[in-house]
C-alpha cells in the first residue's frame, strides 16, 4: 500500500485552492476597474439629459419670442417680447383664437432632481445667479456640480 497521495486521480474534476484564488482576485481587479467606467456613464448620461433640456427650453423660449415679434402675442413692452415665465410656455397663449403651447412640460434638471431652473432676463447681468422677473431670456441648471469636461452646469 502506497501513502504517496497524486495532486489529481483520473477522473476528479475540480479546481485547486491556488486556481480559485487567482480566479477569484482576477475577477476583483476586473470589477474594481469598471465601477468608474460605470460611474462616468451614468454622470455623462445625466450631461446629456441636461444638454438636451436646456435645448428644448431656449428653443421654446425663441419661438415664442419668434411670435411675439411677429405681432401674433401681446407682451409686455419692458419684456421685449420674451416669456415672462416657463409655466407659460406650458400654459400655451392665444394665437388667432387657438391655444400654442411651446413646451409639453418644465423639464426636471437631472443634476437637482427638480423643475426649479434658474433664469435669466434680458435686463439681469449675465453673471448674476438672481433673476429679475421681468422676463426669461435664458435658462441654466442650479446646480453646483462641475461636468466631466471641466465646467459649471450653471455656466451651460
Amino acid at each position: 500500500m502506497s501513502f504517496t497521495r497524486s495532486i489529481r486521480k483520473p477522473g476528479e474534476q475540480g479546481l485547486t485552492l491556488v486556481e480559485l484564488i487567482v480566479t477569484v482576485v482576477l475577477l476583483g481587479i476586473l470589477a474594481s476597474a469598471a465601477i468608474p467606467v460605470a460611474r462616468f456613464q451614468v454622470k455623462r448620461q445625466k450631461e446629456r439629459e441636461l444638454r438636451y433640456d436646456l435645448w428644448q427650453m431656449r428653443d421654446a423660449i425663441d419661438k415664442y419670442k419668434d411670435a411675439a415679434d411677429k405681432g401674433a402675442i401681446r407682451t409686455k413692452v419692458e419684456s421685449q417680447n420674451y416669456p415672462p415665465d416657463l409655466q407659460t410656455l406650458v400654459d400655451g397663449v392665444d394665437i388667432q383664437g387657438k391655444k400654442v403651447r411651446f413646451l409639453r412640460k418644465i423639464p426636471i434638471d437631472p443634476m437637482t432632481g427638480n423643475t426649479d431652473w434658474g433664469l435669466r432676463s434680458m435686463q439681469d447681468d449675465p453673471d448674476s445667479d438672481s433673476w429679475g422677473g421681468q422676463s426669461v431670456f435664458d435658462v441654466h441648471s442650479k446646480s453646483q456640480g462641475t461636468a466631466l469636461d471641466g465646467t459649471k452646469y450653471r455656466d451651460w
